[in-house]
């Protein structure tokens, strides 16, 4: 499959002779269905190819003219490289010739020409005449200065030579070959022998035959069992390809044109887009509350514009706005779109997609709203992670909005304002923590797992720990953490009380205090024990440190001589009753010192 290709798309007038051109070129006749023959015009899309002399492939979207049709327009004029504008020689520039126009620089497409028809019918004053009204309509667009090509595509073509020679000094395009898989679907039907068929042009990514795929916005699940590109058997597709694909799992019925197949983690459905907004000169003024249809890619869905930061659209200007759809569609970021009257149905302009999963636009924000859409169209893709809130931006997120990660928290991607806020309700908290319990050596990090850190989820959460661990403002010292700065101060009065309790433990011996008994009269300063490592809980016991370190010698010592450790040797070496050899030995397995096996214990393996 050469990733030499080209979409080319045909735009113009009704009966101006787009289909029959590509048949001229191509020798394939569109206008295949019979209601299509019967009326002589094109109402679906047709498709075809032709192989260019350079090689490369030039793949043919075939467009209907006719006014009532612009919607099935406007599905093939997405993922166009290229554009041939048809304008008949005997009529010259028409209404949809107009529209069509319009549509095709709200859609963003750069590179293109024109292709005057039927000359053979028309006198050389009558073709002067009709390139003076191209030469006025294109002013000012993407087709100003470019070729105006002479045909005739009658029973003796002629100028095909000059059209293909044009098509093939077009320019290979960039594709969105990053990010998730995506084609949206422009026609769905059974094929005989292969069951339901869907095509599109893909717009990013790749997949592969036999990969699993989502229907959207539906999330309808699917797998690929076979594709064509060209009518030729592929294993992979991507960007840029005329695809047809063959779908296990699904209906026919099940899809419809403005559907979008994509990889399984592909694009979320979006119903709220936040959007630039360009309205054509010959439209009227557009309010904020104004219900439009919105057509993205083959989707038309029904939405309500709200201006940002003003009350009103003018003809022929440019603003923020978002767009709240009354059903989800599938957008990407910088994708374009076109916006058309609820009725009578009229083009009213159109523009790039900023961020097709915004927040609702309140009125009070509207100033920030639109300091963050200036910054997203200059290319700032942390907007993104800024409007994604405490909870950052997980790995397929940040896939989808093309976001580099600024810092990581676990798997999400935290905005450097959230950062910045996180850090400082850490210390707050622990600040206070040490305030209220000065004997304490730390919190308990669960403890510090409140108010708006609980926005993090536990990944995240000790992800953000260990960061400021690293950055030196904190310690974790077990399940434990305190300010780094911070350290136990003890007066004469807590010294005595301290003294007096790790006296009693040593003096409880391995069968230690109660730990609900002892954290009750004296909890500061037991945790403050356990936080230095002079105290250590076992089960339902504090037991004093260094007798537990010659308890783990005397085990060790005993296993070296004796390879094994049985209750009873472990009772002769501790004098401990069952009540508390039990919970003594579960501690010396949790340790690592011992591995149970049968009722014997043996050295743990390290």
């Amino acid at each position: 499959m050469s990733a030499s290709h080209l979409v080319i798309g045909t735009a113009g007038h009704i009966d101006h002779g787009k289909t029959s051109l590509v048949r001229a070129l191509t020798g394939v006749d569109l206008d295949s269905a019979p209601e299509e023959r019967a009326r002589g015009i094109t109402i679906s899309l047709g498709f075809t190819h032709l192989r260019l002399p350079s090689g490369r492939v030039a793949a043919f979207v075939d467009v209907p003219g006719h006014e009532r049709l612009v919607r099935t327009m406007i599905s093939g004029a997405s993922g166009l490289d290229a554009v041939m504008l048809c304008v008949a020689a005997p009529e010259g520039v028409m209404p949809q010739t107009r529209e069509h126009l319009d549509i095709l620089n709200l859609m963003g497409i750069t590179q293109g020409f024109v292709v005057l028809t039927m000359c053979d019918l028309v006198d050389a004053d009558t073709i002067a005449f009709a390139r003076m009204e191209i030469e006025d309509i294109t002013a000012g667009t993407f087709l100003e200065g470019h070729p105006v090509l002479e045909t005739i595509a009658g029973d003796a073509p002629a100028g095909l030579e000059q059209v293909i020679a044009t098509i093939d000094a077009i320019a290979d395009q960039p594709r969105a070959a990053e990010g998730p898989f995506r084609l949206p679907i422009d026609r769905a039907f059974i094929q005989k022998g292969f069951g339901t068929v869907a095509t599109g042009t893909a717009r990013a990514g790749a997949i592969q035959d036999g990969a699993e795929v989502r229907i959207e916005p539906v999330g309808i699940k699917a797998r690929i069992r076979g594709m064509q590109v060209h009518g030729e058997a592929v294993k992979q597709t991507q960007a840029g390809f005329r695809t047809a694909i063959n779908l296990a799992g699904i209906e026919r019925d099940d899809l419809s044109r403005g559907m979008v197949i994509v990889s399984e983690m592909g694009a979320s459905p979006a119903s709220i887009l936040d959007v630039q907004l360009h309205i054509l000169p010959t439209a009227p003024s557009i309010e904020s509350g104004t219900r439009v249809r919105l057509l993205v890619d083959t989707a038309e869905v029904m939405a309500v514009l709200d201006v940002i930061g003003a009350a009103y659209v003018e003809p022929g200007r440019t603003a923020w706005a978002q767009l709240r759809t009354e059903t989800p569609i599938v957008a990407m970021p910088q994708d374009r779109f076109v916006l058309r009257r609820e009725s009578p149905v009229e083009t009213l302009g159109g523009g790039t997609i900023l961020d097709p999963w915004a927040p609702r636009a309140r009125k009070k924000r509207h100033a920030d709203i639109t300091a963050e859409l200036q910054a997203l169209h200059g290319g700032d893709t942390t907007i993104f992670l800024k409007r994604a809130g405490p909870q950052g931006l997980g790995r397929e997120a940040r896939r989808q909005r093309g976001v580099t990660a600024d810092t990581l928290l676990g798997d999400r991607a935290i905005h450097s304002d959230w950062m910045d806020h996180f850090r400082n309700a850490v210390i707050e908290q622990l600040t206070e923590w040490h305030k209220a319990h000065p004997l304490v050596p730390g919190a308990p990090r669960q403890a510090l797992h409140i108010g708006s850190l609980s926005a993090l989820d536990d990944r995240a959460f000790f992800a953000l720990l260990a960061t400021l661990e690293t950055e030196g403002a904190v310690v974790l010292a077990g399940p434990r953490i305190r300010l780094e700065s911070f350290s136990v101060q003890l007066d004469p009065a807590q010294r005595t009380a301290r003294d007096a309790l790790e006296q009693a433990l040593r003096q409880a011996g391995l069968t230690g205090l109660k730990y609900a008994e002892t954290v009750t009269a004296d909890g500061d300063l037991l945790h403050m024990l356990l936080g230095t490592q002079r105290a250590e809980r076992i089960g339902a016991q504090v037991v004093h440190k260094a007798l537990v370190d010659a308890m783990v010698s005397d085990v060790r010592q005993h296993l070296a001589a004796q390879g094994q450790l049985k209750p009873a040797d472990f009772k002769a070496l501790t004098n401990l009753s069952r009540k508390y050899a039990i919970p003594m030995l579960e501690w010396l397995d949790a340790k690592k010192v011992t591995q149970r096996r049968g009722d014997s214990r043996f050295a743990a393996n390290k």
